[in-house]
C-alpha cells in the first residue's frame, strides 16, 4: 500500500519528489523541503493517505554533503495500517540555515520531537510555538549529535538555577514536572495509633 501511497504524493506533487525508494519492506520518500509542511498536509488530510499519526521525528548529519541535514518523519495510518518515511534537505555544509517548517500543528507528537532535533542537531522549525532546549540546559553551546561535535568537549560551568517562580506552558500545571510535591500532606496532631514501637 506504500508503493500506492508514493504515487499518489508524485501525482499531487509532481515537482516537488526528489526520490523514493523501498529498502527491506520501508517506503521512504524525500521532498523539496519547501513544500514539507504541504505534502505533510495532504498525507494527513487526503483521505486515500488518512496518515493520522507521527509516531517519530529525527535529523540524519552528512557533514560531506549539502544539504547536510536529512529531517525524517515516520507516519502512520491507524485505519488503513500503511505507513511511510518522509524526508527532507536542509541547511548548508557548515550546519548554519538549516531551517524547515513545523509540523507541530498537523500531529501534536511533533512538539517535543521537534525541540529535541533542534537541541540535538540545530535544525530549526520555522512556526514551532515553542522552539528551545529540551534535553540540555539553556546555555549549553552547540549540537551534541552532529558528527562534527568534539566528543571531548567541555561545557562551559553555569551555576545552579534556582528559579521558584518559573511559569510553566500549558498544559502543565506549576507542580507537574516535578520529582516531589505534587500534593502537600499536612501532618495532624499524633495520635497514639500513629506511634510506632
Amino acid at each position: 500500500m506504500s508503493k500506492a501511497l508514493i504515487d499518489l504524493i508524485r501525482q499531487k506533487f509532481p515537482a516537488d519528489v526528489l526520490e523514493s525508494h523501498s529498502q527491506r519492506g520501508d517506503d521512504t520518500v524525500v521532498v523539496y523541503a519547501p513544500r514539507w509542511k504541504d505534502i505533510a498536509r495532504f498525507l494527513r488530510d487526503d483521505p486515500r493517505a488518512d496518515m493520522n499519526m507521527l509516531t517519530d521525528l529525527t535529523a540524519v548529519d552528512f557533514p560531506d554533503r549539502t544539504p547536510r541535514f536529512e529531517v525524517v518523519v515516520h507516519l502512520y495510518s491507524l485505519s488503513k495500517g500503511h505507513r511511510l518515511r518522509l524526508k527532507a534537505r536542509v541547511g548548508d555544509a557548515a550546519g548554519t540555515n538549516a531551517e524547515i517548517d513545523t509540523v507541530s500543528d498537523l500531529w501534536a507528537s511533533a512538539n517535543w520531537a521537534e525541540r529535541e532535533c533542534w537541541d540535538m542537531f540545530g535544525v530549526r522549525f520555522k512556526g514551532h510555538p515553542d522552539l528551545r532546549r529540551i534535553l540540555l540546559y539553556p546555555e549549553f553551546e552547540g549540537h551534541p549529535l552532529r558528527r562534527d561535535y568534539p566528543a571531548d568537549r567541555i561545557q562551559p560551568l553555569v551555576p545552579y538555577l534556582d528559579v521558584p517562580n518559573t511559569q510553566k506552558l500549558p498544559p502543565f500545571g506549576p507542580d507537574e514536572g516535578m520529582p516531589f510535591g505534587r500534593q502537600t500532606f499536612q501532618q495532624g496532631p499524633s495520635t497514639d495509633d500513629d506511634d510506632v514501637n
